[in-house]
């Protein structure tokens, strides 16, 4: 099975060029993040034209998670056990959305961004995550062989060398210990990074803001992984970052990442 996680930062925006990738990387499950819209304006038929069953959670023009699967779109759960919400009332913003794809649970996964250090963002960045791996040692307790994808837009660099140069990151979100911890502490939890170990650093990034030439000039950002359970772990057979789909006019500001699975 291919597997693929990919922040398409608008879906309506990017649907051509969605489709023209589905076609050409051949995956059969790619998680989406980003997708900017509410289920009724999701554009579902250029997946299903495709042969690609879709579920999608939106709830306005920001955030959105979405999962598209030609080998099955099973027992779909919107959110994970826990999940924090955000403003005031705190509710649950669009940024989980799991379903049982070929026998993986998949869950599409955008962590907040966090802003800044200082800003409550931050701070429900860092309960989301402690939610987040709480969910995932829950699911391993109850089945350890359980084969589970937690896919997704991270906002995390996890080390130094997946930021372009970390002295421009000084005092910023995404490389600080808190959240360097977060992401360790889902991989204590049990679920590892199949796609470095095929995509060795440095210069291996995900992400590139669209500010600056950033992306020319190679100043970008390894925030974008699948974490893979155990049992799922053992069946990784390669991985890659198509950062060709960051070229052109109309990109996304994140490359897909994509990881081969064995059959069972």
């Amino acid at each position: 099975m291919r597997l693929a996680t990919w922040n398409v930062n608008s879906v309506r925006a990017r649907s051509e060029r969605i489709a023209a990738w589905l076609q050409r990387s051949d995956v059969d499950v790619v998680a989406l993040q980003e997708t900017k819209c509410r289920d009724d304006q999701f554009p579902t038929e250029v997946f299903t034209e495709l042969g690609y069953e879709v579920a999608h959670h939106g709830l306005s023009q920001w955030n959105g998670v979405a999962i598209a699967s030609r080998v099955g779109l099973d027992d779909v759960r919107v959110g994970f056990p826990g999940q924090p919400g955000w403003g005031d009332p705190a509710e649950a913003e669009a940024r989980a959305l799991g379903a049982v794809c070929g026998g993986v649970r998949v869950w599409s996964l955008y962590v907040p961004n966090g802003r800044e250090v200082d800003h409550p963002h931050y701070t429900y960045k860092l309960q989301w995550l402690e939610r987040l791996r709480e969910a995932g040692e829950g699911w391993l307790a109850e089945d350890p062989r359980a084969r589970i994808a937690l896919c997704g837009d991270f906002n995390i660099a996890p080390r130094d060398d997946d930021v372009w140069d970390m002295a421009e990151f000084e005092g910023r979100t995404h490389v600080t210990k808190p959240e360097r911890d977060a992401f360790q502490a889902l991989v204590d939890a049990g679920f590892t990074d199949v796609v470095r170990p095929y995509t060795p650093g440095p210069g291996v990034y995900t992400y590139w803001d669209y500010k600056g030439l950033s992306f020319p000039k190679r100043k970008g950002m390894r925030i974008d992984f699948v974490l893979a359970s155990p049992a799922l772990a053992e069946r990784a057979a390669g991985a890659a970052v198509d950062r060709e789909e960051r070229k052109g006019k109309g990109a996304s500001d994140h490359a897909p990442v994509i990881v081969d699975l064995r059959p069972e």
